[in-house]
């Protein structure tokens, strides 16, 4: 029989047997990758007032749980492992098959959404995703009202199973990199398709925003939609923070292209949001910029996904450490999800070569650098062209010129070296260029690095969307 003391000890709960259990956060799984080079936080609950130890590669860290909750501070570590991550208060966790490397996010719509085993050549790439050193981790779908503070994920090394459902484009980011870095590789993969960048920013960064009331349309139940204000923010970003990171890879915009002229200073938000809640500084943040969709026109015209693809552009020329990949020769007019995601990631590691790990590497396209009006011609000086400029697949095209009565007609275009000369009978007095200035543009500019140029404009007239916004 139970002393009376003990059996009141157990009815209240007071015993050791109906303690909480120390748990690490869902992060923190048997397989997962840990941050190189910087203090890695490691988290969880446990008892108000329990001592929790965390022992990891030679390290030995302990604190007092305070509110239910714990964190401790691993010093940066090499890379390397497999190591076992022990934590210990009242009960004992051992994590085991924990490598040290590099760890990316990759976030945004259903074109980062979309999985290896719907792109191209799926069954040949799905064979070869077999390698232990490369980490997957899928954060579950789930909106929410308030920032959640756990997730419930695992992590899985890549194997053709493992690989199949994962995001095409994050899966072949990360293969890359493991091969161009040679260390452990792990990719947290949150997203959703269909989805505005505003549900992926936090509420209180939303309503700093004085048009923020505005363009929501009035929406007052926050967090109980995907697309509600600051959903996805708090259900599938707040539980990652502050886990230990190198950057963000970020495929999103189709869903904003009807407000794009409010993009540019959304997604510049949606960033300096996310590098201040991880308290990481300025973390390299790479885009991809919208890929062809829609009707392939042969007159010029007003395009909504060609000025989202410059709020792009303009961002990651405005925002530090961030870099935007062209897709508009791997698009699909006929699909909004284009099938030929190799590239994109692969163009995505490119990037992270050299913003994040400053290597001299070519990640750019063409990028326009002036333009001088001379007599009837417009001549444009690119740089980032990788030794030149060069017309794929058949004769320069995608230029369109305006004079001052702003209307544009298609133009012919020339190159010469880094530049391309650009007139048209129509415009006897150029004042501004546009290329590839389409929903689905057919464009052919590329630097001889084999990289496209991306979509630009040389005027600053006002965005279609703002003036059918008023």
């Amino acid at each position: 029989m139970y002393h009376k003391a003990s059996l009141l000890v157990i009815i209240l709960g007071l015993g050791p047997s109906l303690a909480a259990a120390v748990k690490p956060n869902g992060l923190f799984t048997d397989n997962a990758v840990l941050q190189q080079g910087i203090s890695v936080p490691i988290w969880g609950t446990a008892d108000i007032g329990e001592r929790v130890t965390v022992k990891f590669a030679g390290q030995t860290v302990s604190t007092t749980a305070k509110n239910g909750k714990w964190m401790v501070w691993l010093k940066p570590m090499a890379a390397g492992g497999p190591y076992t991550m022990t934590v210990s208060a009242s009960n004992t966790v051992d994590l085991k098959n924990i490598m040290v490397g590099e760890v990316w996010i990759a976030s945004g719509q259903s074109n980062m959404q979309w999985p290896l085993a719907q792109t191209l050549d799926a069954e040949r790439a799905i064979a070869s995703a077999n390698d232990p050193l490369l980490r997957l981790y899928t954060v579950p779908r789930v909106p929410a009202a308030e920032p959640k503070t756990d997730v419930a994920g695992k992590w899985e090394e890549c194997t053709p199973d493992a690989a199949r459902n994962f995001s095409a484009v994050a899966y072949y980011f990360a293969r890359s990199l493991r091969q161009a870095l040679d260390v452990p590789v792990g990719i947290i993969h949150t997203s959703w398709g269909g989805t505005r960048v505003e549900a992926w920013t936090s509420l209180a960064v939303l309503q700093s925003d004085p048009d923020f009331t505005e363009s929501i349309g009035g929406i007052k139940d926050y967090g109980t939609n995907q697309n509600h204000p600051a959903a996805l923010y708090n259900g599938m970003i707040a539980p990652l923070i502050p886990y230990a990171i190198r950057g963000s890879i970020w495929y999103q915009g189709e869903s904003n292209a009807r407000q794009a002229y409010r993009y540019e200073k959304r997604l510049t938000s949606m960033i300096a949001n996310w590098r201040k809640e991880w308290g990481q500084g300025d973390f390299p943040f790479l885009m991809v910029q919208l890929a062809p969709y829609g009707k392939v026109t042969s007159e010029p015209g007003d395009s909504s996904w060609a000025e989202l693809r410059e709020a792009q552009l303009m961002t990651s020329l405005h925002c530090s450490k961030t870099a935007v990949v062209v897709t508009l020769d791997v698009g699909d007019p006929n699909d909004i999800h284009p099938k030929n995601k190799q590239p994109v990631g692969e163009r995505l590691a490119l990037a992270a070569r050299a913003v994040a790990y400053g290597e001299n590497v070519d990640y750019k396209g063409p990028r326009l650098g002036s333009m001088v009006v001379k007599g009837s011609r417009a001549v444009l000086e690119f740089t980032d062209t990788g030794g030149g400029l060069e017309a794929v697949g058949g004769p320069l095209t995608g230029f369109t010129v305006a004079g001052p009565d702003r209307k544009f007609y298609n133009a012919r275009a020339t190159i010469f070296g880094n530049r391309v000369v650009v007139s048209s009978p129509e415009v006897p007095n150029p004042v501004a260029v546009r290329y590839a200035w389409a929903d689905a543009p057919v464009a052919n500019l590329f630097g001889k690095n084999g990289l496209p140029a991306s979509p630009f404009r040389t005027d600053d007239w006002p965005f279609s969307t703002a003036l059918a916004a008023k």
